[in-house]
């Protein structure tokens, strides 16, 4: 192995390791830019895409990502089939130069790594979603607590907490509210908000407000209940988060940055033994 490819190889493990023990979105925000370069595969494979048909469960991760764009289930699916074309056509210059069959390894895997990118894409970005709604969820619950106390109905309360916040959440509680106004049910407003948040402590908070509604438990006591549990959760969520975190960085380190230290040694005695080659004899 040549002095060059040592030195790629080491680059590459130092990126990737780097990468891994970033925080989430400490270099870029979360899916900053994503939808645009989705929405423009989705116009390079529309004509492909249109004879397709879309898997049952496309439309359920799209909502559960925010709806990011206004993308459709057939638009991501363009989207894949123009990024398996474009990642086919790439492969084809490493799959040359890779030695032995690898370069047949890395001709197939490399559209079906570009087929499974948006699908990557929409997991980060409800994963995304998903921490954002756990870490404000016990307070947004509290302030709606204390609204509903105060002589709001439901709706109300969910419109004007969700009017004084920022994020996923609010944003889902201003769209409950509006759509009750327009004469949408509550009910069917909720069932709406747990399909783009799927997350359990979301479905536990819309059943919960159901069962009130249905048997007219107290509203603030059933909200009290919820903002618990959640805390609950959110500790235990947390602890788990912490309890994951070591390994992760003992494997990073394992599998990524010591070798790229090896290789930069390697690379370094490489090209000292290939420059001592050309010194003339004594």
């Amino acid at each position: 192995m040549s002095v060059a490819a040592l030195s790629f190889a080491c680059a590459a493990l130092t990126a990737l390791g780097v990468a891994h023990l970033l925080p989430r979105g400490a270099t870029r925000p979360r899916g900053a830019g994503g939808h645009r370069l989705v929405r423009v595969l989705a116009a390079a494979g529309s004509r492909g895409a249109a004879r397709r048909v879309t898997p049952r469960d496309l439309e359920l991760r799209i909502a559960a990502a925010g709806n990011p764009g206004g993308l459709s289930a057939r638009d991501v699916m363009a989207a894949k089939l123009a990024a398996a074309a474009l990642a086919g056509a790439g492969g084809t210059l490493p799959a040359a130069v890779a030695p032995g069959r690898l370069g047949v390894l890395v001709t197939l895997a490399a559209p079906v790594a570009g087929f499974l990118a948006p699908d990557m894409w929409l997991a980060r970005r409800a994963a995304a979603r998903a921490r954002a709604v756990r870490r404000v969820l016990p307070e947004m619950l509290d302030l709606l607590r204390v609204t509903v106390d105060a002589g709001a109905s439901l709706s109300t309360a969910l419109g004007e907490v969700g009017a004084r916040a920022s994020g996923p959440l609010a944003a889902e509680w201003g769209a409950v509210a509006s759509e009750v106004t327009f004469g949408v049910p509550l009910e069917r407003a909720l069932a709406g908000m747990a399909r783009r948040l799927p997350q359990p402590e979301v479905q536990a908070l819309c059943a919960a407000l159901e069962r009130s509604r249905r048997h007219g438990a107290p509203l603030g006591r059933t909200l009290a209940g919820q903002a618990r549990d959640t805390r609950v959760a959110l500790r235990r969520h947390l602890q788990e988060e912490a309890a994951k975190a070591g390994p992760k960085i003992q494997l990073v380190v394992a599998l990524m940055l010591v070798p790229s230290v090896l290789l930069m040694v390697a690379a370094a005695l490489a090209a000292a033994l290939l420059g001592s080659g050309d010194l003339p004899e004594v």
